[in-house]
């Protein structure tokens, strides 16, 4: 998408403080951290909602939850975390590019 600053970072066009990278996704610091640690990881392919996903892009969302549990110690979060998918304006999505939050490093509290 042109103007989705997270394709633009996909695309190297826009810099990050990536943390991990493969063919699927790229996960990096977010710039507004909200807990000690705070990651952004971003599937290459670009879709916005839940409400998207076909067979292929749920198979995706799932390897992208299991590549974020091989590698909570390389993050930082090996003591726990959190994973958080915002859908909609109402729930403070800015980015129309699914993303998901892994927030931790600290005791998180509601």
């Amino acid at each position: 998408m042109n103007n989705c600053i997270f394709c633009k970072i996909i695309a190297g066009e826009i810099p990050s403080a990536k943390v991990y990278e493969d063919e699927e996704i790229v996960i990096f610091k977010d710039i507004e951290p909200k807990a000690a640690v705070h990651l952004l990881c971003v599937p290459k392919e670009h879709f916005a909602y839940l409400s998207e996903l076909d067979g292929a892009r749920a198979a995706l969302v799932g390897r992208t939850m299991q590549k974020i549990g091989q590698l909570k110690e390389q993050l930082g979060l090996s003591a726990g975390y959190r994973v958080v998918i915002n859908q909609g304006e109402n729930a403070g999505q800015t980015v129309h590019h699914l993303h998901l939050h892994l927030l931790g490093g600290e005791t998180l509290g509601w």
